[in-house]
């Protein structure tokens, strides 16, 4: 398998998903990263991918931020081991780390609803130790300092430490700065030898200031001296940091015995994450290649739509389309030279062990990819000078090797099979061996410039031709592969391009026998059947595409002449009601006129009058069944709900929809004011945004919850508003006659907003300032009728 992985390039593969990794973790699991041959490990890690995909899409990036491999230093500290200040602030930020991955996946799972459920099952295992970083924080600083906060004998220490540094200084500076010690000084400057504080003194006035020499230049002209006046000093501030050592030391300690406690969850944390960075790096890899998830099956079909290879410069790689283990299972690829045809057998290859790494692979979307029990290569110039192989026995011997492992469940690519030895023994060869391997039911995609072998596939049930296209105009390759098609031998159009003369070229042509000749026409046919069939493919797909356009469109223009006849129908009858309830407002009036003349003695007989109002309400419009369901759907239409925005008609303000009463009312809050209105009055308005509301709470008289005071401390204004206007009606339906407002002193805008409420409020009887045992200007008393 470690010779496969080398010729398909896996590990060049590896060194570029590596760069997407964001920790020494991330890049171990790249390291070991290996090809699964279990399909359901496969589609579960591929399915890791596309959620990590899927994240990046929503969100465009994953925090992983802070993450350090602690492995060692938590292994260290189980058995007793002392953890410095910077490999604990390590394990800190990890945890910290870690607990923020688990909020961010959380929160897309939890609030989002987003569908994440093999990187939540992950995060789930995180623990979130915050007691821990806590511990490890409060001693230690970003940048791996021990604070004096750590411990109060640790602050009194280096109290001391700084007291001594201070004294120290200050005698040391008097005599820089005297002028009777300054000549005997190389530099007017304090400096540090051996941890202690000591002047550059001059070698003849080595005896002027006593004390002890500590070191001197290079020239030996200067000498480091500790004078006499400051060896005390620098003996209590040796001591006082020998104190403060040891007062670190047992501080690292407990912290160290406290992660030594959690190591069991810290070394869950960090498998947990390096899994995660390993997934989160597939994802980012695949946005630059611009990779998708394949199609995944058991029964050996591969369909690569596009596929392009991953290590190829995106701006030079030709895209190839290949098919296998359909109705064919050995495909053989013929054609020239530096025509493409070592890149698609590497291209199969490494994407199969990219797919099987659980890596999205760089295809265009509905391609299928079968998982292999096994993927046998033999690419390249194998010769070793070494062993004294030459090239045809070096891949003989692979080739030996593969066949004696090969079965259904293996992919097997062979390059120029057959090549280094005589031709016809080459061949028959190749045509052995494919059969052998094709007997035994693998899949095969082989690479040959034996003219024997383009004849092979149509003599053998399940083998495909294939060849890479060659442009003779500009004599370059197009790396086009063409499935079906045989390679044809491009020699003589190309020595003529060259400007071989024609008489030398029939000469040739004379020595090759007719049956080469008729397989060379019958390529050139099937070559031009299939630039035909493929344009005309182009052709009905952009035919096609243009079709349902149209009938989108079509249905489109149906769908809005459908809405515009309901509207004009609804519009007419609605004209038509307004004019017969005004012909009937008429008739009424002219009716209850002949009563009173009835009533004064005219001669009007009942039975007249009855009849005039008959034939007018008959006068009133039929509705069509057409014009019945439109009505009806209007009805239904009007069925309002909770957080609804409706407009009131008779008032023309806007509102939203609290709760309904019964079939023909609902209660309306509009500004701070609610009330009761009818359907009729109501119109519904589209609104981009649900408004989220509460139903009414019910309050029935004592039995309520309400208190007799409200706290508005703390509210934003417009909120605080709408309390007071809801609680002064639920404490009058609680029956009380006096509440309190608190608002408190803050700025006074609150207790003025509440003042003038109160004071326009139809319920409130009167308002005034609490007494200084009742909350002074920060509590307003409210007196209710």
């Amino acid at each position: 398998m470690e010779r496969v992985l080398r010729v398909l390039e896996y590990e060049k593969m590896k060194q570029q998903l590596v760069e997407h990794v964001s920790s020494s973790l991330g890049r171990k699991k790249v390291q070991e990263l290996a090809p699964s041959v279990e399909i359901d490990e496969v589609l579960v890690w591929q399915q890791e991918t596309s959620e990590g995909a899927n994240v990046l899409r929503f969100k465009g990036r994953i925090p992983f931020g802070g993450i350090y491999d602690i492995t060692p230093h938590v292994k260290r500290a189980s058995i007793g081991g002392l953890l410095s200040a910077s490999e604990l602030m390590e394990i800190a930020s990890t945890i910290y780390g870690g607990r923020q991955l688990k909020k961010f996946i959380t929160n897309l799972v939890e609030e989002e609803e987003r569908e994440l459920p093999l990187l939540y099952q992950h995060v789930e295992q995180i623990n979130p130790l915050t007691d821990v970083e806590r511990e490890i924080k409060q001693c230690i600083d970003d940048n791996g300092h021990v604070l004096d906060s750590a411990s109060q004998t640790l602050r009194t220490i280096r109290q001391q430490v700084r007291s001594y540094e201070s004294s120290v200084r200050s005698k040391l500076e008097q005599m820089t700065r005297s002028s009777s010690t300054q000549k005997m000084l190389s530099d007017a400057i304090i400096t540090i030898r051996n941890d202690r504080f000591v002047i550059p003194v001059k070698q003849e006035y080595r005896g002027s200031f006593g004390g002890i020499v500590h070191d001197q230049s290079a020239s030996g002209q200067t000498l480091f001296i500790e004078p006499q006046v400051v060896v005390t000093l620098n003996n209590q501030l040796r001591e006082a940091k020998v104190k403060e050592t040891r007062e670190i030391d047992r501080i690292l300690a407990e912290l160290s015995r406290q992660v030594a406690e959690v190591t069991d969850e810290l070394l869950t944390n960090i498998s947990t994450l390096a899994v995660l960075d390993l997934i989160i790096a597939k994802a980012h890899y695949a946005n630059a290649i611009k990779a998708t998830s394949p199609e995944i099956n058991e029964a050996g079909h591969v369909l690569l739509k596009k596929a392009r290879h991953p290590l190829i410069d995106a701006g030079e790689v030709v895209p190839i389309d290949i098919e296998l283990g359909g109705e064919f299972r050995s495909l053989i690829i013929t054609g020239p030279n530096t025509g493409g045809k070592t890149v698609t057998l590497k291209t199969v290859g490494l994407l199969t062990l990219m797919m099987q790494s659980g890596l999205h692979v760089p295809v265009e979307e509905e391609s299928k990819m079968a998982v292999y029990k096994q993927v046998f290569a033999d690419i390249g110039d194998e010769q070793s000078i070494e062993q004294s192989l030459s090239t045809f026995s070096s891949h003989m011997t692979n080739i030996v090797q593969i066949l004696d492992k090969v079965d259904f469940q293996s992919l097997v690519l062979f390059d120029e099979l057959g090549a280094g030895t005589d031709p016809t023994e080459g061949a028959a060869l190749a045509i052995a061996i494919l059969d052998d391997v094709y007997k035994r039911g693998a899949a095969v995609v082989a690479t040959t410039h034996y003219s024997e072998l383009k004849g092979y596939a149509y003599n053998r049930e399940g083998v495909m031709n294939a060849s890479v296209e060659f442009d003779v105009q500009s004599l370059k390759p197009t790396y086009r592969l063409l499935i079906g098609v045989p390679g044809r031998s491009n020699a003589f159009a190309i020595s003529r391009r060259l400007g071989l003369g024609e008489a030398i070229i029939d000469r040739a042509k004379d020595q090759i026998d007719s049956d080469s000749n008729k397989v060379e026409n019958m390529i050139v046919s099937l070559e031009e059947s299939k630039k035909s069939a493929d344009a005309e493919q182009i052709e009905a797909k952009n035919i096609r595409f243009e079709a349902e356009k149209l009938h989108r469109d079509l249905q489109k223009q149906m769908e809005e002449l459908q809405r515009e006849k309901e509207l004009i129908l609804k519009q007419a009858e609605e004209e038509a009601e307004v004019a017969v309830a005004k012909a009937k407002e008429e008739a009424e009036f002219i009716i209850r006129e002949l009563r009173e003349m009835q009533k004064k003695g005219l001669a009007v007989k009942e039975h007249e009058i009855i009849d005039a109002k008959k034939h007018l309400e008959e006068a009133a419009p039929k509705l069509t069944p057409k014009q019945k369901k439109i009505k009806k759907q209007a009805q239904q239409a009007k069925t309002l709900h909770p957080g609804d925005e409706v407009k009131v008609l008779s008032f023309g303000q806007k509102g939203s929809i609290i709760e309904k009463v019964n079939d023909k009312e609902y209660l309306v809050q509009i500004g701070i004011m609610k009330m009761k209105v009818a359907l009729d009055d109501l119109q519904f308005i589209e609104s981009s945004k649900p408004v989220e509301t509460k139903p009414l709470t019910t309050v029935r008289g004592n039995e309520s919850h309400v208190k007799p005071e409200l706290d508005l401390r703390g509210e934003r204004y417009e909120n605080a508003m709408l309390k007071v206007e809801k609680y002064i009606d639920d404490a009058l339906l609680a029956g009380y006659h006096s509440v309190s407002i608190i608002h408190g002193k803050g700025t006074g805008a609150l207790r003025k907003g509440v003042k003038d409420l109160l004071k326009r409020h139809p319920h409130v009887k009167a308002a005034r300032d609490a007494a200084m045992n009742e909350g002074g200007l920060g509590n307003t008393v409210v007196e209710l009728k």
